[in-house]
């Protein structure tokens, strides 16, 4: 509690999530794992879990209760599908999972709006925005974890398609007719990225027919339904980060000479209301098992870097990162 609010943790937030957000933005509900009003909530049950996931198999202590994830919606199909059922099948603990646009979920942390036990970014400097008191101290400390590079993600199906594959991108995407989608750079460390991109590739190649891109805001969607509309042929392309669109099995075409990715972080938020399973999914997501399931679905695995108060790491994540 700071300042006489109260922070809903994911389960709490449900009902409001589902009514205030998706009322106040309009996005539709989806099944599991998928968009619930503005954001997503996926309550991964223990017995659908146990179902799909592999055996636990020299687990010597097995535990019980929640680990609320607050999450950028980029990681969704790994963090949903295959780290958090590998997770509980581990340790016992369940995984809760609430995806959204990083700096949107910051913004709710902030407010009050949310409460959780981790909180994983798309981009360092969104962890940023929840240290120090005006953010009530949520965050002190956080692990750079992983990348993954932006990239164009088209629809094998556009009428355009033939040409993204045979012409270069930047020429193909200001063509009339092409539909191109994108997310808020004000709100979404993907959407600041694609600006970037686009602006640079506007002074590369000498065409301000890209900067016009980033001009309106007619091609900006949320994040959680960029994948869903390209999918469903009611976008020709979009910006992407590779990880995600090898997840939902989209064909990419790299930026050429342009090349940014995204920084994933992760934390454990002050206050987390279940701090024995929060440190127990840190550790899982960041240890050998953990690591080599972000591999598999196609991150770039870092080598663990703290940044901020290194005092404030849980001691048995501090042993897990060999930190004095």
């Amino acid at each position: 509690m700071r300042d006489g609010r109260h922070r809903r943790t994911p389960i709490e937030a449900r009902t409001a999530a589902s009514g205030r957000l998706g009322a106040r933005r309009g996005v539709p509900g989806r099944t599991r794992s998928r968009t619930l009003g503005r954001y997503s909530i996926a309550l991964v049950l223990p017995a659908l879990v146990l179902a799909a996931a592999p055996a636990a198999a020299g687990t010597t202590k097995r535990h019980s209760g929640n680990a609320d994830v607050l999450y950028a919606s980029s990681l969704q199909d790994t963090l949903e599908n295959v780290v958090g059922p590998h997770f509980h099948a581990a340790t016992g603990y369940t995984f809760v999972g609430f995806s959204g646009a990083s700096g949107a979920l910051a913004n709710e942390l902030i407010g009050g709006a949310l409460r959780g036990d981790v909180f994983i970014s798309a981009s360092p400097s969104v962890n940023q925005k929840l240290e120090g008191p005006a953010a009530g101290n949520l965050v002190s400390w956080y692990v750079e974890f992983g990348q993954s590079p932006l990239v164009l993600g088209y629809n094998p199906n556009s009428t355009f398609a033939t040409a993204l594959k045979t012409e270069p991108w930047y020429k193909v995407i200001t063509q009339p007719g092409f539909r191109i989608g994108r997310t808020d750079p004000t709100i979404d460390p993907k959407g600041a990225l694609t600006v970037r991109a686009l602006t640079a590739a506007a002074a590369i190649y000498d065409d301000s027919h890209l900067a016009a891109i980033t001009a309106t805001n007619a091609n900006i969607y949320p994040e959680q339904s960029l994948i869903g509309l390209l999918q469903s042929g009611q976008l020709d392309a979009g910006f992407f980060y590779s990880s995600e669109a090898k997840a939902a099995g989209i064909p990419t075409i790299k930026l050429g000479k342009i090349f940014l990715a995204a920084t994933y972080t992760v934390t454990i938020l002050r206050g987390a209301p279940h701090p024995a399973a929060a440190l127990g999914f840190v550790e899982y997501l960041l240890g050998s098992k953990g690591r080599a399931l972000l591999e598999r679905e196609g991150l770039e695995v870092l080598r663990p870097r703290i940044e901020g108060a290194t005092s404030d790491v849980p001691s048995g994540l501090r042993k897990l990162l060999a930190l004095k």
